[in-house]
């Protein structure tokens, strides 16, 4: 049952060494509060999931935080490279790090399986693809109806879930608005969730009843941190702030660059800077990153 939490509580009550952890979004709504929060504890040994790492993996691999990352994308979005994620992998610093990649449609039934409480999911897919060969965890499969090849990977379970929306009720329901990627089935897969929001409300009365709302018997804590999405947007909220995604691929080329940078805007920050670091962008207005 989902209780409010500062932030630092949150994690620090629900994210342990050595967990399997998603920190999901899908171009928006991105925990990068949450992300900072648990970089800022020193947690180690992680196997960080998610369809699509972008900067916080980058961060947190950087800060040798991941012994494994499991994916199906991973970029600087509309720019490049995560160069943190790639100087792992190429010359294990700060520490070596081993990679599962999948492709999204894989990720996603992945998750719904974690969700559905099956161990593993089955679908089309791979068909002329060589993922196979680099991948273990992509296994065919025959169905026993058809005799059709089909492919199988792992239900993706994590320990902890952390993800980033838009509104919590004063009982603890949470509404997504926006492109939902798959973080709702990221909370129902794990064994615990934490959701950042930009606001408690009183009720969701007068929403349309289509909308993905997470009840509170999903979640373990929810913390207000307005902005806590950011540099990523918020639907509804604030725009995306584009200058910090062009920043960061100059930011996490350079080793001693990235920990001053980290150094400065994370180790030293706290939750409540993210209100700030979005006022402009509420306005619609360009803001240069901080975060």
């Amino acid at each position: 049952m989902a209780k409010f939490l500062p932030l630092a509580h949150a994690v620090a009550e629900n994210l342990r060494d050595g967990d399997k952890v998603a920190f999901e979004g899908f171009t928006h709504l991105i925990p990068t509060a949450a992300a900072h929060e648990a970089i800022r504890q020193g947690f180690r040994n992680l196997t960080l999931i998610r369809m699509t790492p972008d900067l916080i993996y980058d961060q947190m691999v950087g800060m040798g935080m991941a012994k494994k990352l499991v994916f199906s994308y991973a970029g600087n979005p509309g720019v490049g490279l995560l160069r943190r994620v790639r100087d792992a992998v190429e010359n294990g610093f700060p520490n070596a790090l081993e990679i599962e990649e999948h492709s999204h449609a894989a990720m996603a039934n992945a998750y719904e399986a974690g969700a559905a409480g099956l161990p593993c999911a089955v679908f089309r897919g791979y068909r002329g693809a060589e993922l196979a060969k680099v991948n273990p965890n992509i296994k065919p499969i025959t169905c026993p109806f058809t005799g059709e090849q089909l492919a199988a990977v792992p239900a993706v379970r994590p320990d902890v879930t952390f993800i980033h929306a838009q509104k919590a009720n004063r009982r603890g329901d949470v509404l997504v608005e926006g492109i939902i990627g798959i973080q709702k089935e990221a909370v129902l897969a794990a064994k615990r969730a934490v959701v950042t929001v930009e606001e408690v409300v009183e009720d969701f009365d007068g929403l349309h009843p289509n909308l993905t709302i997470l009840p509170r018997w999903t979640i373990s804590a929810i913390s207000i941190v307005p902005g806590g999405s950011h540099p990523s947007y918020a639907h509804g909220c604030y725009a995306r702030d584009n200058a910090a995604y062009l920043e960061w691929d100059e930011i996490g080329a350079d080793r001693d660059r990235f920990r001053a940078w980290m150094e400065e805007n994370v180790m030293r920050a706290k939750p409540e800077d993210f209100a700030a670091r979005v006022e402009g962008l509420r306005a619609g207005a360009s803001l240069r990153s901080v975060a």
